[in-house]
């Protein structure tokens, strides 16, 4: 027979028991699997602190003009040369480290004499804009044909199909390099200068026609897998038009396969850029890129080495913390991960 006070002791154990589970299924209940990615993701340290990088990274690039005002100086103007005694007779900067100073954090550029830190910021400005509209627009597009190839099937995957697989035939870099001045003769002659906006408008199309076909691969099989489950058919069973079924059904189903894609592109576009102008068939002077300043600092190597760590360095740190950020992200949408 049990006793008043191990009755007591009993049920608020039990309460306790009760309490910490309703606790637990609360947390669990009602989550989407967003939710969940993005609590595994916060947990993770590492991401956290390459977001914060590449972030950092963004807004610096972003906030170019303002940072010039505060600063003082600018990526244009020739600081060694209208100035005596910041480059010598080689056109070497005259101080350690590249000229280092108060004035010009970073030093000033060999030749002549601009200043590093802006020139950086700039030249990261450019490479970033071109490789995000090129990244976007390669997504639209391989989000586009993957999904039509897997939902419609038939003739449409047969034709998508074999001009994906053309385009994959096409070895990258040595096509990004061929048809970036043949896009730019089609509009300006070799005796005229070309347009700034032209010359990034072209970077930007030579890189989505080679850039779109991996996910367009990826979404085609995903998408031939969901069309056949059971939500998707009772979906057409009550009259849904295929782009109600594509936006509402598979669209939520494909969001973290595009968003981890994208996540993971986007670094290769932005040393993709940054290659295509190193190799001189990117963006030219006078307009800053991170590419060029490798090219511009080549001459110097033995000279002045600080002026191609700069560029090196900054490159190096921005490409880790974005592949980093995007192994985390791909782990935290991981189903297999435990809960």
């Amino acid at each position: 027979m049990t006793t008043p006070t191990q009755t007591d002791a009993e049920g608020n154990l039990l309460d306790v028991v009760e309490t910490t589970a309703a606790a637990a299924d609360a947390q669990l209940v009602g989550r989407s699997p967003g939710q969940l990615a993005w609590a595994r993701l916060r947990r993770n340290k590492t991401a956290i602190g390459c977001a914060v990088i590449v972030v950092l990274y963004f807004i610096v690039a972003f906030s170019a003009p303002l940072i010039s005002k505060f600063y003082g100086q600018d990526a244009y103007t020739t600081y060694g040369l209208n100035t005596y005694g910041l480059l010598d007779a080689s056109g070497t900067p005259t101080g350690a480290f590249g000229g280092i100073s108060s004035s010009h954090w970073l030093g000033i550029e060999p030749g002549l004499g601009r200043d590093v830190f802006m020139l950086l910021i700039y030249g990261i400005r450019t490479t970033l804009l071109i490789s995000i509209a090129a990244c976007i627009l390669s997504t639209l597009i391989g989000v586009f044909v993957g999904i039509v190839q897997g939902y419609l099937g038939g003739k449409t995957d047969y034709f998508l199909g074999r001009l994906t697989d053309l385009m994959m035939g096409f070895p990258n870099q040595l096509f990004l390099i061929a048809f970036t001045p043949v896009i730019l003769a089609l509009f300006v002659s070799n005796s005229e200068n070309t347009p700034t906006w032209l010359r990034a408008s072209a970077l930007i199309i030579v890189q989505v026609l080679l850039g779109w076909m991996a996910l367009s691969r990826l979404l085609r099989a995903m998408t031939l897998s969901l069309r056949e489950r059971e939500f998707i058919e009772a979906a057409k069973i009550t009259g849904a038009s295929p782009w109600r079924i594509v936006w509402r059904e598979l669209m939520p189903n494909l969001g973290s396969t595009i968003l981890l894609q994208t996540t993971l592109g986007l670094s290769g576009f932005v040393t993709t850029e940054a290659g295509l102008s190193f190799l001189g068939v990117g963006m030219t002077e006078p307009t800053p890129d991170w590419g060029r300043l490798f090219n511009d600092a080549v001459p110097f190597y033995d000279t002045d080495t600080f002026f191609l760590l700069v560029p090196g360095i900054a490159l190096m740190i921005f490409t880790i913390a974005f592949n980093l950020l995007g192994d985390a992200v791909r782990d935290a949408y991981d189903p297999k991960l435990a809960r």
